[in-house]
């Protein structure tokens, strides 16, 4: 399903403050496990993009195979958690929120399902095929998971495999989990595993509460336009979430919620914002990253022509991009493939003559440093 959020008003360089310490930009997460529980998801269609996501969000600029030990533990996963898209979470959140989206996901998916003629007679087959290979531990490639849909009596053709493949996670049957070696570069696959083998938690008594005071704790100042637009739900659900989340958002101005303690305007000395990551700092972020992309609005940090220029395109795709003082200010560039990822990213795109070239050579050099390890 194609993100395509839309803009309205402009926000202020308060609320761009407190952003970068909701994102954990200024105020990194002292580890992994710790942003991955802060950020509740990140978005994570290209799989690098992710891990680099949680990493630029972590002190001690955390390497590639750092990250990567968190999925091969179980810590951490890869599924569609909202709008039919693939993020990156802690496996004990994964089922508190697909009791919120996985209701909304199958609705919009429905039509394409019924188009590839998969019925819910395909997919109860799909699914006892999948459970008993993946019991006790066992796990599969993608090409694996499409040879036992094939042997099953399913047909994989014209992506039928791919769309069973993200039905399941839907359901929570399945998931990405330990990462697939790669030769000559970072790798780009995981190993589906069984979602009932992983570290387990308990889905919250009012899981749609939890998840809209989870998203403002690290995405706030946010409206509920921008929860709904990144939950993927109903703009009703979505004021309904910020209704039960009770004291755990507070209103700091009309229909714009902060964490409790958190509001525009707070000094960066009571905010506890990292010397070492000054607000004048340039941060490379990754493609699809949060702080551009999880709102309805996204004029607050970036002017309405750049962000056209980021994205979504029409095919979907939204470049990486540069962040100083909270604005975003252009874009970079970089190839993870095999024989090409050594070499160093560059700046594509940069609407600021402002800001010091030095400033955005240290950011990537940071994406250069996490890829090598």
């Amino acid at each position: 399903m194609r993100d395509d959020g839309g803009g309205g008003c402009r926000g202020t360089g308060a609320i761009t403050t407190q952003r970068l310490r909701s994102h954990l930009l200024s105020e990194p997460a002292s580890s992994l496990g710790e942003a991955g529980a802060h950020m509740l998801a990140v978005q994570a269609q290209e799989f690098w993009s992710g891990r680099w996501a949680l990493a630029v969000r972590t002190d001690g600029q955390p390497a590639l195979s750092e990250v990567d030990a968190a999925f091969d533990d179980g810590a951490l996963v890869r599924s569609w958690t909202q709008r039919g898209t693939l993020h990156i979470v802690r496996s004990v959140d994964l089922a508190g929120m697909l009791a919120v989206t996985a209701d909304r996901q199958q609705r919009a998916a429905a039509g394409i399902l019924r188009g590839l003629a998969i019925d819910e007679a395909v997919l109860a087959t799909a699914e006892r095929a999948a459970r008993q290979a993946l019991r006790g531990g066992n796990r599969l490639t993608r090409d694996e998971f499409a040879d036992l849909l094939r042997g099953a009596g399913i047909g994989t053709e014209r992506s039928r495999g791919n769309h069973i493949l993200s039905a399941l996670a839907v359901r929570g049957v399945l998931a990405f989990g330990p990462v697939v070696p790669r030769e000559g570069g970072p790798t780009r696959d995981q190993f589906l595993v069984a979602v009932d083998e992983l570290p387990s938690g308990r889905v919250p008594d009012d899981p749609l509460a939890e998840m809209f005071a989870g998203y403002i704790r690290s995405h706030g100042p946010a409206r509920v336009e921008d929860f709904r637009w990144w939950a993927g739900l109903p703009i009703g659900m979505a004021r309904r979430a910020a209704e039960a989340a009770g004291d755990r958002v507070v209103e700091i101005e009309a229909g714009l919620f902060a964490a409790p303690g958190a509001g525009p305007g707070v000094p960066a000395s009571v905010a506890g914002v990292d010397p070492e990551r000054d607000s004048g700092d340039v941060v490379a972020l990754p493609a699809f990253d949060e702080y551009f992309l999880s709102y309805a609005d996204r004029t607050t940090v970036c002017a309405p022509d750049l962000a056209a220029r980021i994205g979504p395109t029409l095919n979907g795709q939204v470049a990486p991009i540069l962040v100083s003082r909270g604005q975003v200010i252009g874009t970079w560039r970089h190839s993870v493939a095999a024989g090409r990822h050594h070499l160093p990213p560059e700046p594509a795109l940069v609407t600021d003559p402002a800001v010091a070239a030095s400033a955005i050579e240290a950011s990537l050099a940071r994406v250069s440093c996490f890829l090598a390890g």
